[in-house]
């Protein structure tokens, strides 16, 4: 039983940890083959920025995407 317990409360902490974070702007750094997800005016209403970085002397690879409301959370860049 407390084995049960334990991985209730292990599943509820977790499962926040899930989220995509959404940033207001592009990042400058960005390491090869991360993706990242902006708020951007480029793409219609309802899609978010995926940005994939790239390895030297390519371009990023950007697209518009559309994300669950569940799957993403909005957050402050500094």
């Amino acid at each position: 039983m407390r084995i049960f317990a334990l991985a209730l409360v292990f599943c509820a902490s977790a499962l926040p940890c899930l989220a995509q974070t959404v940033l207001k702007s592009e990042p400058l750094l960005l390491s090869p083959y991360e993706i990242v997800f902006v708020e951007s005016a480029s793409c219609p209403s309802g899609q978010v920025l995926k940005v994939t970085g790239a390895i030297r002397g390519l371009h990023r690879r950007k697209s518009c995407v559309t994300l669950a409301a569940e799957e993403a959370s909005l957050v402050v860049q500094f």
